[in-house]
């Protein structure tokens, strides 16, 4: 029994990594893609120093 008790937490961390790596590719483009490219635009736009969004107050 001590083999089993061995292997049991790497077994369930690599089925937990499987499962994080899944969720990443099915995730990555699709229905999100433009949104998500229109809110990372919107925040370069932002950091670049766009004068509509500082105020000097």
């Amino acid at each position: 029994m001590d083999y089993v008790s061995a292997l049991l937490p790497p077994v369930v961390m690599a089925i937990l990594f499987a499962g994080v790596i899944r969720v990443i590719v099915k995730t990555q483009g699709g229905a999100n893609k433009t949104k998500e490219d229109a809110a990372v635009d919107a925040a370069l736009a932002r950091s670049e120093g766009s004068p509509a969004g500082k105020t000097d107050a």
